[in-house]
């Protein structure tokens, strides 16, 4: 007789209700989120149009129809671009430090302890980190760039954390097959180890920008309003689609709520085509379809 006809009715039934309390806690996470994003495209796709993505809010006024979002858009991918360029590179040469460098040292256990602080800091505190810092005290412009930087203090602990699970995830025979070849350390980490979990990494850094496009508190005291176009994120006030979202769903009127829902729809877009880019790349770059 298998081994499996000796299974008793008794674990067969803790195991049956083990798996459907696992299927009914996914079902309670993904009914608000389908909900929400059922909300989100009803309410939005009527009024995301190609005026909507083409055009800013210049000489629009509250009960105006019209406008669109094309300033608050241009500013969003400058400003997570830019935040991109600041906390990936940090992030990554971190994680790298942590796991193939540092490992048990004190620097090493000193680092870890700031990324968890770090991971834990609001929003609204990197805002005001540099308000006081950039602007005030060094008294530079608000910009499209101070907002990268608070953005980029959100996203820095989630670039390293994600990019760290990765790396310990690469086996330690690749690194001493590497070793025993000759190669230097260095070389091993950017021909062997940084390869071996892109895929990883790619969809971490996804999950850093996710977390950062659609904050708020940050771009509310360091990249102010603005309703027109500012290509420059050096100079000057730039808007950003948390920025659009929350300045026209303040507003009393049906249109200016309107283009508060196709803000947040064209957010989500945006969203999901660069997660959908990552996988792409991850899947381009993997080992196993380049054997």
């Amino acid at each position: 007789m298998s081994a499996v006809q000796h299974i008793s009715p008794a674990r067969r039934f803790k195991d049956r209700l083990a798996g459907g309390l696992v299927y009914l806690a996914f079902a309670i996470a993904v009914v608000p989120l389908v909900a929400v994003l059922w909300m989100v495209i009803q309410h939005g796709v009527a009024r995301l149009d190609l005026e909507f993505l083409t055009h800013s809010m210049r000489n629009i006024g509250a009960r105006d129809a019209g406008g669109g979002a094309y300033h608050a858009i241009l500013g969003t991918l400058e400003q997570v671009a830019l935040s991109s360029l600041i906390s990936v590179p940090v992030g990554l040469l971190t994680a790298i430090y942590l796991v193939e460098y540092g490992r048990g040292g004190q620097l090493s256990r000193a680092i870890s302890f700031f990324v968890d602080v770090m991971t834990g800091i609001p929003s609204v505190v990197s805002g005001l980190f540099i308000l006081a810092f950039w602007i005030l005290a060094l008294g530079m412009p608000f910009s499209g760039f101070a907002g990268a930087l608070a953005l980029s203090i959100l996203m820095m602990p989630t670039v390293v954390r994600s990019a760290e699970e990765m790396l310990r995830l690469v086996p330690n025979d690749l690194r001493e097959a590497a070793y025993a070849l000759g190669v230097p350390k260095w070389r091993t980490i950017v021909k062997v180890v940084l390869p071996t979990a892109f895929t990883g990494i790619a969809t971490g850094i996804m999950l850093a920008v996710a977390r950062v496009a659609g904050e708020t508190a940050p771009l509310l005291l360091t990249v102010f309003f603005t309703d027109s176009i500012n290509e420059d994120p050096f100079n000057g006030p730039q808007m950003g689609l948390p920025l659009y979202v929350f300045d026209q769903a303040a507003r009393p009127t049906d249109v200016a709520v309107d283009r508060a829902w196709a803000g947040a729809l064209t957010l989500i877009l945006i969203v999901m085509l660069l997660n959908l880019a990552a996988r792409f790349i991850g899947w381009w770059r993997s080992p196993a379809r380049n054997r």
